[in-house]
């Protein structure tokens, strides 16, 4: 097994590595994702208007899913899946990016996915807007080697153009709904209904040569809806669609209570992790309670809840009642790299910096984040931390062993504390921050997160379960975009979890 990031600086993907082979996979011309594009801008609009007049996805999903009931759908949303006792899935997160980052990550997927049985893509499947002229360079190609079906529910992005690319790849061609009864002039809703971005017609062609790449039998799928469960070996595995502000529509949250229900061991999927970056979010339902209630429940018998959105890989193992409850987030598949390094020192919901793991490691993360602040701001003998010294400096501020050793040479200087605080790298909670920048606005608004601002490694991951009716073995694998990770993957994290005597309900 090769080397990881808490193993050596190479494991992690520095010094001078072999570029891998990604490249080779992408298209000729890669179009920059650029959040500075009016253009784009405009057309993301979708996730401020709902914040300002009311959110409309819960009346939009539930008119989705009448449209695929009226096709036939199982009305419980449960796809079955006929496979053995002990299977494996993978599971990738926020992936659509198109560029760099996301093919980087696509040659180690392929090798660690081998003998799986289907993947499950966890929110954003395509960046910016979801639509469906995006999907063949940005799902289809990059997968087209995937052998086995892509479930996938869908992210904030996907919600920009009211889901229907989404529901057009994932749910048989589903046509669009009814938009309902024109709201009253001059209303929240009114003024809503005429700033919302709708779906420009697809390019049909361009459509159907995309869906070639991905149209072997074992490649096809058909989704209920944008959420769902699957019943595969001993296990139940329950995808739910946060729309555009990480909540749940009451229609989708009685849903959920009913098919959490029973012995069936179970794992949640979801596009807004319910534990990240050293908090809790609960996921609130429409009328009341929580998704983590759901989950807390006992009696629903969930092990593990695995959420997207955020670009990088955490694991919060949280004690419920006697029991572990795995809550990780997976949503480092291909999109930029969201920072790791401005994670306080971990305490919530019982759970302490010793239990916690994340990839990047944080000092990785700082020594990256230096790299593209130093080149943006062209203060490059400023910023620019080695990975050493941003590790020694890390371990600092959050008064922490670090993961990988700085060695003896990483000095903690002035200059270091000071891009420390500057990049927002977080401290102990007796020590509150001062100013800093506001890193993850700045890079993915002001800055730019197309892979042009930076080089390998990219630090992205995945992650491939392995299920059996004792136990589910979950691992997350890296993506560095160098050619040593990309033909001996590396394993960042690993954790067996305990499965509760299972049976069919």
């Amino acid at each position: 097994m090769s080397d990881s990031s808490r193993d050596t600086a190479q494991g992690a993907g520095w010094g001078a590595a072999r570029p891998g082979t990604y490249r080779r996979l992408m298209p000729d011309h890669v179009e920059q994702l650029s959040w500075l594009n009016p253009r784009i801008l405009w057309a993301a609009r979708n996730g401020v208007l709902a914040s300002w007049f009311g959110d409309p996805t819960g009346r939009t999903r539930s008119r989705w899913v009448a449209r695929r009931a009226e096709a036939g759908a199982p009305a419980d949303k449960v796809i079955r899946r006929d496979v053995p006792e002990s299977f494996s899935f993978m599971v990738i997160g926020d992936t659509g990016e198109g560029g760099d980052s996301q093919y980087a990550v696509v040659p180690g997927f392929l090798k660690a996915s081998q003998g799986t049985d289907f993947t499950v893509l966890a929110s954003d499947v395509v960046y910016p807007v979801g639509g469906a002229d995006d999907y063949g360079d940005k799902f289809f190609r990059p997968y087209q080697d995937y052998p086995g079906p892509i479930y996938a529910i869908p992210g904030n992005h996907d919600w920009y153009e009211d889901l229907g690319a989404f529901m057009r790849v994932f749910c048989a061609d589903t046509p669009p709904p009814d938009p309902g009864p024109r709201p009253r002039p001059l209303t929240r809703a009114w003024w809503r209904s005429l700033l919302w971005h709708r779906a420009r017609p697809a390019d049909e062609q361009l459509l159907a040569t995309a869906r070639a790449l991905r149209s072997a039998p074992g490649q096809r799928t058909e989704q209920p809806g944008p959420y769902w469960a699957i019943d595969a070996g001993p296990v139940r595995i329950v995808g739910i669609d946060t729309g555009l502000l990480g909540t749940v529509d009451a229609e989708q949250g009685a849903w959920l209570r009913e098919i959490s229900r029973g012995p069936r061991p179970k794992i949640l999927v979801t596009g807004s992790p319910l534990y990240v970056d050293g908090e809790h979010h609960p996921c609130a339902i429409e009328g009341g309670g929580t998704v983590d209630d759901i989950v807390r429940d006992p009696e629903h018998h969930y092990v593990a809840a695995i959420g997207g959105d955020i670009h990088n890989y955490q694991r919060y193992p949280v004690r419920v009642d006697g029991r572990t409850i795995q809550y990780i987030v997976a949503g480092g598949g291909g999109a930029f790299t969201h920072a790791t390094h401005t994670i306080p020192r971990v305490s919530v919901g019982g759970v302490t910096e010793r239990d916690f793991r994340c990839y990047p490691l944080r000092g990785d993360s700082l020594a990256f984040y230096s790299r593209l602040y130093g080149h943006r701001l062209r203060l490059r003998r400023l910023f620019r931390l080695t990975e050493q010294e941003a590790a020694a400096v890390v371990a600092e501020r959050l008064g922490i062993e670090p993961a990988r050793a700085p060695g003896p040479d990483a000095r903690v200087t002035r200059r270091t504390r000071l891009v420390a605080g500057l990049l927002g790298t977080g401290r102990r909670p007796d020590r509150p921050a001062r100013f800093r920048l506001p890193v993850r606005k700045l890079y993915t608004q002001v800055f730019s997160p197309s892979s042009v601002t930076y080089t390998p490694p990219f630090f992205k991951c995945f992650l491939r379960l392995d299920v059996t009716a004792e136990a589910v073995r979950l691992r997350c694998f890296a993506a560095t975009g160098n050619l040593a990770q990309e033909l001996d993957p590396p394993v960042e994290d690993e954790v067996v979890i305990p499965l509760p005597a299972a049976r069919a309900d």
